[in-house]
């Protein structure tokens, strides 16, 4: 079964830059579309942006222009480039099928100082 290992987060002030990656342990084939999820203390999952088995993609409105959403599926894995991070976009970041979801994983934790 296919094991999904999230990485590249880490503390950083408002404004500044991270990149997120998602290793799946075995092939995510090019025919699931992929995301990426948040989610704050107290506050639901949300998928946060998500990426076609077409390469066509999808933003929560508040990360449009933000974010940017990748796979190189010959890797097996999914990046979130995010940019121009704001105190709201602190939390666990985690990665998965968009629609069916897989075991989630451990998550990787994002937080934003202002």
């Amino acid at each position: 079964q296919v094991q999904l290992v999230e990485s590249g987060g880490g503390l950083v002030q408002a404004g500044g830059s991270l990149r997120l990656s998602c290793l799946a342990s075995g092939s995510i084939s090019k025919i699931y579309a992929m995301g990426w999820f948040r989610q704050a203390p107290g506050k639901q999952r949300e998928l946060v942006a998500r990426i076609n088995f077409d390469g066509t993609t999808n933003y929560l409105d508040s990360v449009k222009g933000r974010f940017t959403i990748s796979r190189d599926n010959a890797k097996s894995t999914v990046y979130l480039q995010m940019n121009s991070l704001e105190p709201d976009d602190s939390a666990v970041y985690y990665c998965n099928r968009a629609t069916i979801p897989l075991p989630w994983g451990q998550g990787t934790q994002v937080t934003v100082s202002s």
